[in-house]
């Protein structure tokens, strides 16, 4: 089976009102697209995206969640609010929130585990730092973390998409080469498929500094399924070019 290839646009802690507005316009004018095509923005905009994406064919998501579906946690979001609005992917485990938040791989696996309960598509992130790399951890650091999903979801693991984030290429301008991102990739697929049958219909994408000239090599990889897309998707000329190098 050919897997569709799959865009992620991850916003983090940017954008406005008004430039989302461009934005999304920018992105729906462009289509449609070969790849199916995604956008996580920050909480507050995600009932404006829901609006502005309504009736076509790009999809939205969240950044994260809550590992709890209620109750008193001030400042949390729980994973049945974000259904209600007809959220259908939610990052978790992003570097960015394993780094400065001190998420552990159980938190991150228990977040997957309330996304699928509530019928959305965990967007599981892996990834080694530059000094695990180095060290030559890679392979060890992200079977562990991709590890602690796959325990805790048990047979709803076809339902997770995996992305794979090397820490030292995110925003650094630092990219793997395709062949060391698909070495990573081929680690994981076989991870995957001493835990499911149905692991060779699952996507994994690449996130670490995908930009419009390097999508197509990335996405040319045999494991590579697509991008998690950071600073490239506030840019709408250069995210389209990203969804247009998928198939």
């Amino acid at each position: 089976m050919t897997r569709r290839t799959l865009v992620v646009g991850n916003w983090k802690m940017n954008g406005t009102r008004v430039g989302n507005v461009e934005l999304l316009g920018a992105l729906r004018e462009a289509g449609p697209y070969l790849a199916e095509v995604a956008v996580c923005a920050p909480f507050p905009y995600l009932a404006d995206v829901a609006l502005s994406l309504q009736g076509g064919d790009i999809a939205w998501g969240a950044q994260d969640c809550s590992a709890h579906e209620s109750g008193a946690y001030t400042g949390e979001v729980a994973a049945s609010m974000l259904a209600e609005y007809g959220c259908r992917y939610v990052i978790v485990g992003h570097s960015e929130r394993r780094a400065y938040h001190a998420e552990s791989d159980q938190l991150v696996a228990d977040k997957a585990k309330v996304v699928i309960a509530n019928r959305l598509i965990p967007i599981v992130c892996v990834g080694e730092t530059l000094a695990e790399r180095e060290a030559g951890q890679t392979d060890a650091v992200v079977k562990r973390q991709l590890s602690a999903v796959i325990h805790t979801v048990g047979h709803c693991v076809p339902q997770i998409v995996v992305a794979y984030e090397p820490v030292w290429a995110i925003g650094t301008g630092r990219t793997a080469s395709p062949e060391q991102a698909q070495a990573v990739h081929a680690l994981l697929r076989a991870q995957l498929h001493a835990a499911t049958p149905k692991a060779p219909d699952m996507r994994i994408l690449y996130g670490g500094s995908v930009k419009a000239d390097n999508a197509a090599a990335l996405f040319a990889q045999p494991d590579i399924d697509g991008g998690l897309i950071g600073g490239a998707s506030l840019k709408a000329a250069d995210f389209v070019a990203i969804c247009r190098a998928g198939h």
